[in-house]
């Protein structure tokens, strides 16, 4: 398995003035060469190949005059520009003709310089080291100092230098890690995820959810006014926006800090997670797209997933259909509906359920179901009859009894 890991970067006034020159090569590199391909592809010309685009934007542009200030950073830097446009062309083609699942892909875009978000990357060939005193070693910048928070697995194969919109400074190792299998247990749990609790677990327990974003408002609305108010290209807009991304930059943090301290809660006190697989691009287009973004669910769901991997734990999500809320945990009966505002409902069997933890155990039950395969747990509904407008004779009118029972649920 392979896993990032990021540290910080403390480089010296005149380090940042040489990453700061990397940068623009990079981007510049990149810029030129995708010119290059889009000018070729206007004319009726063939694909440029990656060796001739190398040459021409590269080899060629460091003898002119000017480009010939491309020479005063790692050639490293510029080859992997390219192989970035390269690997977004792959990406583009592949999504167009159907053979990338998921989201189309947009085409290739050029690098802006107003974009405080910029990184370079560094492979072997480029020759850089940690050096015995634990500083990172790079060509043409120098020694940089790192504050190491952990140790590495293994030994890199390549490293990425970033400054992000806040103007920190990270350094970002992919490594390969073997897997680290935990004691077994026989503890699983269902999660179903919300946004009045962040997570209502099927033993009971109710996550809060922090909602760092809608907390942190206040002071983010204050910097957004205060940037809005400077003038462009002045230094006090660059000053008021690099404290609008600090700002945004700890509710980032602090929502990540959550998520990776209760999943690896979750990954090591059970044995199986089950989830509910949500459809958090539609919800984002809702009333409540802001309380959805602030939850972070894809990200939380994400780290679930890899953790489960790498500790020999089984994760699962179950059918995005499956009416977890209005399903009767102890009949099977599903209810007619089911609004935002009910909280507590009672079932016609007598049973009185709160409607998250109610939920939370029918997807424990639906995620034990399909992974055993057992056809007789009692994780769907059953029968229900059918309305007299739909008891009809129609060609179309026959469907199997998990049709009947999917429609009886919506």
């Amino acid at each position: 398995m392979h896993l990032r890991y990021q540290f910080r970067l403390y480089p010296a006034p005149c380090q940042e003035q040489a990453l700061a020159r990397a940068f623009g090569c990079a981007r510049v590199v990149f810029n030129d060469a995708l010119r290059a391909r889009e000018q070729a592809y206007a004319a009726g010309l063939a694909y440029l190949p990656d060796g001739e685009l190398s040459k021409r934007v590269i080899t060629e542009a460091k003898k002119s005059p000017e480009r010939v200030w491309l020479g005063e950073v790692s050639a490293v830097v510029l080859q992997q520009a390219l192989a970035d446009l390269n690997a977004a062309y792959r990406n583009f083609f592949a999504s167009v003709s159907g053979r990338r699942k998921g989201r189309v892909i947009a085409a290739p875009r050029y690098r802006s310089r107003k974009d405080r978000r910029q990184a370079i990357r560094f492979t072997r060939n480029a020759r850089w080291k940690i050096t015995a005193g634990g500083r990172l070693r790079l060509p043409k910048i120098g020694d940089v100092p790192v504050r190491w928070s952990r140790t590495l697995p293994s030994v890199p194969s390549s490293v990425t230098v970033i400054r992000d919109a806040a103007g920190r400074y990270f350094a970002s190792f992919v490594v390969e890690t073997g897997n680290e299998p935990l004691p077994q247990t026989e503890a699983e749990i269902g999660v179903d995820l919300g946004l009045t609790h962040f997570a209502v677990l099927s033993d009971g327990r109710k996550i809060s959810s922090p909602r760092f974003l809608r907390r942190a408002e206040r002071k983010l609305r204050k910097a957004q006014q205060a940037l809005s108010r400077k003038t462009s290209g002045s230094a006090n807009r660059r000053k008021a926006a690099a404290r609008a991304a600090r700002l945004h930059a700890r509710v980032t943090d602090a929502r990540r800090d959550h998520h990776h301290k209760l999943s690896t809660q979750l990954i090591r006190d059970n044995q199986a997670v089950y989830v509910e697989n949500l459809c958090v691009n539609g919800l984002a287009r809702t009333g409540l797209a802001k309380s959805v973004h602030d939850a972070g669910w894809s990200q939380f769901l994400a780290m679930l997933e890899y953790k489960a991997a790498r500790h020999g734990r089984t994760f699962a999500k179950i059918d995005r259909w499956f009416p977890s809320s209005k399903l009767c945990g102890t009949c099977g009966k599903v209810a007619e509906s089911m609004p935002l505002n009910i909280r507590k409902w009672g079932c016609a069997c007598g049973a009185v359920h709160d409607r998250d933890v109610n939920a939370a155990n029918n997807i424990l039950a639906a995620g034990q179901a399909d992974r055993l395969n057992d056809r007789r747990a009692q994780a769907r509904p059953g029968l229900v009859p059918a309305p007299r407008s739909e008891a009809v004779t129609h060609p179309d009118a026959a469907r199997s009894t998990r049709s009947v029972e999917g429609i009886s649920a919506l």
